[in-house]
């Protein structure tokens, strides 16, 4: 399926790319994952119905919206900006609709990453470059905060890696690198496109 085609399918509108207002030093443009990145990762990484996933700069939502769909996982999207989160909230409306019953393991907050307060069943963390390595470093110790408190393992999960982000889980943390998926045809042409994720053992 094209993009249009899996939003249609799932009854929300979440194509396109939208930049900051005004230039943001610490936080980068919405651009959703494509679905076909999306797919090729799932295909090699499995998610459990049990797992908890957290989108960080989920946007309209895809993200959310598929993971929920397709593994009935509980996935939450934190989002910033306020025109993305409605949209997000819009879709989510039009989603729920489809289901033809509540479902409170679909949800969004607004709010910077960095204040969201990690719940002891979240798992899995989702980046596609949504900010910037100071932001994601306050992110991850906010994680690692949550898993000494609530012992898990966790995986962070990064679509198109920076540098940075890399160098500061390798340096700084204990996550080790556990999986890499690079997306056919498009990897040989940029090495950047591909997932990595990391995990802790906790």
């Amino acid at each position: 399926m094209n993009e249009k085609e899996y939003d249609r399918l799932l009854k929300i509108e979440t194509g396109g790319t939208w930049e900051w207002l005004y230039q943001s030093l610490h936080y980068n443009r919405y651009e959703a994952t494509p679905y076909d990145a999306i797919d090729h990762l799932f295909e090699e990484y499995e998610l459990k119905r049990t797992d908890g996933v957290v989108d960080f700069g989920c946007g309209k939502g895809r993200l959310v919206f598929y993971i929920h769909h397709r593994f009935h996982a509980r996935a939450t999207g934190i989002e910033i900006n306020g025109q993305l989160y409605q949209e997000a909230l819009e879709n989510q409306a039009r989603y729920l609709k489809k289901k033809k019953r509540a479902d409170n393991a679909v949800r969004f907050e607004c709010c910077p990453a960095e204040e969201y307060d990690i719940e002891k069943e979240e798992n899995k963390f989702y980046f596609f470059n949504p900010f910037s390595v100071q932001i994601f470093m306050r992110v991850v110790h906010h994680i690692l905060r949550s898993v000494e408190e609530h012992q898990r393992p966790v995986d962070l999960i990064l679509y198109y890696p920076t540098a940075e982000y890399i160098q500061f889980l390798d340096m700084y943390t204990s996550f080790q690198l556990l999986k890499e998926v690079k997306i056919p045809e498009l990897y040989e042409k940029n090495e950047n496109e591909r997932f990595l994720v990391f995990r802790y053992e906790g």
